[in-house]
């Protein structure tokens, strides 16, 4: 059996009470977890963009996607796995900032094109914007400094236009 792939999928959805729960539910109710989930409000309040990162193989994708367009608030649906989107993860960070690690700290958010967003007397919060990989391989170069809290945004993807 094929090992489940990582899954991007985005949709437009009516913005409206409940649109979020019934599409998380339809995830839950067939077993399959949802990895990230990012909603937020497109150009036109009355619509949303849904976008969801799962692993599944092939059929249980299909059957997803065929069962989120059956749901009446789906407006539109497209599975952006693959070349053809750019996808992006935003991470806030706060690492220990010692001052034997200062300088270091400082030239690894140089390399990476972070944000020092906020510095205190033992920390320093950072805000970094990359894909999925960018942002695994700062946070493995953070770690022997000490990371005590991270939040990341989880995948935003949209389909890249034609050239």
């Amino acid at each position: 059996m094929k090992e489940d792939e990582r899954h991007v999928l985005t949709m437009l959805v009516d913005n409206e009470p409940g649109v979020l729960c019934r599409v998380a539910g339809l995830f839950a109710g067939r077993g399959y977890n949802i990895e990230s989930l990012c909603v937020a409000e497109t150009t036109k309040p009355k619509v949303s963009r849904i976008t969801v990162t799962t692993k599944a193989d092939e059929p249980a994708i299909e059957q997803i996607m065929k069962q989120l367009r059956k749901l009446i608030n789906v407006v539109k649906l497209r599975d952006l796995t693959g070349k053809h989107s750019v996808q992006r993860e935003m991470a806030l960070i706060c690492v220990r900032a010692k001052p034997e690690h200062r300088a270091e700290i400082l030239r690894i958010v140089d390399i990476f094109r972070c944000k020092i967003i906020d510095v205190g007397q033992e920390h320093y919060i950072m805000e970094v914007t990359g894909t999925e990989e960018k942002l695994e391989a700062l946070m493995n170069l953070l770690k022997p400094m000490g990371i005590k809290k991270i939040a990341r945004s989880g995948t935003l993807a949209l389909f890249r236009e034609p050239k």
